[in-house]
């Protein structure tokens, strides 16, 4: 059970097509070997970590030089840095609770399905011999418009080789909180104003009061509506709504973080958005995000400690599935 301590780490593993550092040495050194063994529950990563002595958390964590003890160490430094990023976009991220889908793709171009039902009335009653309704599922007419966020991690190996891995982490997650922040942007820009094949969302003039969303609710039918995306201004309007105002979902609210509605729609807060706009969805049927990979380091430099300009980015889009699973609701402010 000591295959992981004779892998040789090499800059070359980040440069596999298709495959993350992680998944690399998983191929080399699989979890499986482990099941029922003390070194169960650690991924391929965390067993090099542990042979390295390596300590990314916690009050014993080590420093960045640690990673820089020896060569073969070195390697493993990129691979923290996108874990840690990684960790920040998935604690701040809301984006992943307003998709249906993710989807993982190996190039820079993507032609996402379009779905769309014919006939009039939602549930026709189909004599015998009739024809039953359809659902039209083809290919996009556009590619799918993908964009990089990131930001570039400006330093210096001297400033940083002494600091604790644990603050380190912190800095980076925060950077994850930013590409998460910004990868929401896209998504309601892509529902709001249509994802360059399809059109944005409808909107009906609101105050808003409650009866806006008891009519929106009606205009998704036969969609439901479990998902509503506000700005900071619309946000403070709706809960200042007399039906909002209940406390049970008052405890929600402090308990998860997330504020409740009467409609039990999850109500999720969107720094940036346009003012004077609300987005209700059925987060089911709405929206397709599609990744370039995962999170991006600029590996080489990483490993030769050149981070005076390292680039950490993550690259996705949105494409919209059924145009009626969104609608919008717009004020004036």
């Amino acid at each position: 059970m000591a295959g992981f301590e004779n892998i040789t780490l090499e800059k070359g593993m980040y440069a596999m097509p298709g495959k993350s550092f992680t998944q690399v040495l998983e191929e080399l050194d699989s979890s499986d070997n482990y099941l029922g063994t003390p070194l169960e529950g650690m991924d391929a990563y965390q067993r090099q970590l542990m042979r390295y002595g390596i300590r990314v958390s916690g009050p014993d964590s080590g420093t960045v030089d640690s990673f820089f003890a020896t060569t073969s160490g070195a390697a493993l430094f990129p691979e923290y840095v996108a874990r840690s990023v990684q960790q920040g976009m998935e604690r701040a991220a809301r984006v992943t609770e307003i998709v249906a889908a993710v989807t993982n793709i190996d190039a820079m171009d993507y032609r996402t399905i379009s779905a769309e039902e014919s006939g009039d009335e939602p549930f026709p009653v189909v004599g015998e011999g009739a024809q039953l309704p359809v659902t039209h599922i083809t290919a996009g007419k556009g590619l799918v418009q993908l964009h990089k966020r990131g930001r570039m991690l400006v330093s210096s190996y001297e400033a940083l080789r002494f600091q604790k891995l644990d603050l380190l982490s912190v800095a980076l997650r925060q950077i994850g909180a930013y590409i998460a922040a910004a990868q929401m942007q896209d998504a309601v820009n892509a529902l709001v104003n249509g994802d360059g094949v399809k059109p944005g969302v409808s909107f009906e003039s609101g105050t808003p009061a409650y009866s806006d969303f008891i009519a929106a609710w009606g205009r998704l039918t036969p969609y439901r509506l479990n998902t509503i995306l506000a700005g900071t201004g619309a946000m403070e309007k709706i809960l200042n709504i007399a039906e909002f105002k209940d406390p049970q979902a008052g405890m929600n609210f402090q308990g998860t973080g997330y504020a409740g509605t009467p409609l039990g729609a999850k109500l999720i807060h969107v720094p940036g958005m346009e003012s004077g706009k609300i987005v209700v969805l059925d987060k089911d049927c709405a929206l397709e995000m599609v990744q370039a990979g995962g999170v991006i380091t600029d590996s080489d430099k990483l490993i030769d400690r050149q981070l005076e300009r390292a680039a950490i980015s993550a690259i996705a889009g949105f494409a919209r599935i059924y145009e009626g699973a969104a609608q919008g609701i717009s004020y004036s402010e």
